[in-house]
């Protein structure tokens, strides 16, 4: 399996995860200029750009340790471009990320609410 195959299926646990969690998923994989967002979602009113990130064992580190600033700042604009072309920027925002360690049924995966701001 390719590293792309690899990465849709963790997000799509990730999906799973937050639907569990009472979340709307709006959006998948937005692209823009200045970066991407993984999922989109909602929740009440509010909205969430959630970053997922995956290793297939733990020997290396908690994944969530690679978003690092210059990730976040690319995450976060990507999420401000979206707010504007889908006219929601009344909207609450807040920025998650999804650590998905390990494959399949056996991957532990962890909701991090509000892993980074917007930095302003």
């Amino acid at each position: 399996m390719n590293r792309r195959a690899i990465g849709n299926e963790a997000e799509q646990r990730a999906v799973q995860l937050l639907e569990r969690g009472g979340y709307t998923i709006v959006d998948r994989n937005f692209t823009c200029r200045w970066g991407e967002v993984d999922i989109i979602a909602t929740k009440d009113e509010l909205l969430c750009f959630v970053e997922v990130r995956m290793r297939s064992t733990a020997a290396w580190g908690d994944p969530s340790l690679t978003v690092t600033g210059v990730k976040q700042r690319k995450v976060v604009k990507a999420a401000l471009h979206y707010m504007l072309r889908a006219g929601v920027s009344k909207h609450m925002m807040r920025f998650d990320v999804i650590s998905v360690v390990g494959r399949g049924q056996d991957a532990l995966l962890e909701h991090i609410p509000a892993a980074f701001d917007a930095g302003f």
